[in-house]
């Protein structure tokens, strides 16, 4: 399956798949203006076997099949647990 991915500009790490180039028309207009100024990044092939660097590729295609698009949000940077002696 091919999908279309773009970056957010205004939020690092914060990416929108989408099942056809330039056409936002499935996604949510709360979450697309949430994502501000975005710039095209690449197209990729997706198959369930392929590995990509943050998502289940499978994860995507489903969502891409069901909503014709897919967020992948940034990362989550959760404090070390302190450890108490």
């Amino acid at each position: 399956m091919l999908c279309f991915i773009y970056k957010s500009l205004k939020k690092e790490h914060l990416y929108l798949y989408v099942d056809k180039k330039d056409d936002f028309s499935r996604v949510p207009e709360a979450l697309f203006s949430s994502f501000g100024k975005m710039e095209f990044v690449m197209d990729l092939e997706l198959t369930p076997e392929r590995k990509l660097a943050k998502e289940e590729a499978g994860k995507v295609i489903d969502s891409l099949k069901a909503k014709g698009f897919f967020v992948q949000l940034p990362p989550i940077n959760l404090p070390a647990p302190v450890t108490i002696q």
